[in-house]
């Protein structure tokens, strides 16, 4: 696993995502599959990051500064939008949801949007389900009344787990 601080290219939003690897990354990037968790834009880049090294047992931990994406404004600390930590606080908690929502639905894969169709027509037993669409298929269930959500963190294939 690898996390990146990625952030928007409209409004430099800086959030931080974990990837399986760098490819991932490109991958679900030029496919749009990365969305701004503040504003929803789904042109992104890679966002300045500080190197994680541990401080001395006798230092001061201090927070780092907000450095913002070259040529954005930084987020504002307080007022009308959060500020990083309660960005990074509410990307916690939805992570943390998705994952209990997770616990109680069936991983279908690459089979998402035909398994969601026959759920919707009664075909299929009633359940939560996750899996793979591309954007056409999402689109095409969306169209036909079918009640569908991209997940906002990547998600490990069943099969990948140790």
């Amino acid at each position: 696993m690898i996390v990146f601080d990625l952030a928007c290219t409209a409004h430099g939003h800086v959030f931080e995502v974990w990837f399986g690897s760098s490819d991932d990354y490109e991958s679900q990037r030029s496919r749009g599959l990365i969305a701004c968790p503040v504003c929803g834009a789904t042109e992104v880049h890679k966002a300045a990051m500080a190197p994680n090294v541990a401080a001395k047992g006798n230092q001061r931990n201090l927070p780092a500064p907000a450095v913002p994406a070259k040529g954005h404004a930084p987020l504002p600390m307080a007022g009308g939008e959060p500020g990083p930590a309660q960005i990074k606080a509410m990307m916690q908690a939805l992570a943390k949801a998705q994952t209990e929502a997770l616990k109680s639905s069936d991983y279908v894969g690459k089979g998402f949007a035909d398994e969601a169709r026959a759920i919707h027509l009664g075909e299929s037993k009633q359940r939560a389900i996750h899996g793979e669409a591309t954007p056409d298929q999402a689109q095409a269930l969306i169209s036909e009344g079918i009640e569908v959500a991209p997940l906002p963190f990547p998600v490990v294939r069943p099969e990948s787990l140790n």
